[in-house]
């Protein structure tokens, strides 16, 4: 799960977001947002970078455009940029993990699936003045076993 877990702590908020932007235009979650450790609550046992900030760079009615840079716990930087299709249906994001975005009003869904039958789905929700975004999520293991998690991002 350590895997999963880390690709999904690494782009699931930006995917997130770049789900709503090309589902809602003008969306109140686009934008740089910045993983606030200290009011997070990751499952345990889980990698925990030193720092996270994400960036949509395109965001239309069929594909989105974001990226992601990590300081690992190690203290390097690691950049990723993604190009997928929004519209609710599973697609690869990796070699081995599968994503699918919704957004349903005020609320955003992502799930990812990986390939021993572990998923993480969450769902996130902007606070009342925008600027702070708490993503709720569970993680499943292939054998049914469940962790829940808290992730919140302040936006930059």
């Amino acid at each position: 799960m350590h895997r999963l877990r880390g690709i999904t702590m690494v782009m699931g908020l930006c995917a997130v977001l770049a789900a709503s932007a090309a589902w809602a235009g003008s969306s109140p979650f686009v934008g740089r947002w910045h993983w606030s450790r200290a009011q997070s609550t990751p499952p345990p046992g889980e990698p925990v970078p030193k720092d996270l900030i994400c960036e949509i760079s395109r965001a239309e009615d069929s594909h989105v455009k974001w990226s992601v840079t990590v300081l690992t716990a190690e203290g390097r930087p690691h950049v990723e940029t993604f190009d997928t299709v929004a519209n609710g249906e599973f697609y690869p994001v990796s070699s081995e993990t599968t994503a699918s975005f919704r957004l349903t009003g005020d609320t955003l869904q992502a799930t990812f699936k990986g390939p021993a039958g572990q998923s993480d789905a969450h769902t996130c929700t902007l606070s009342a003045d925008h600027k702070q975004m708490i993503c709720r999520g569970v993680l499943t293991e292939g054998d049914g076993r469940t962790v829940n998690y808290v992730d919140v991002y302040d936006r930059m």
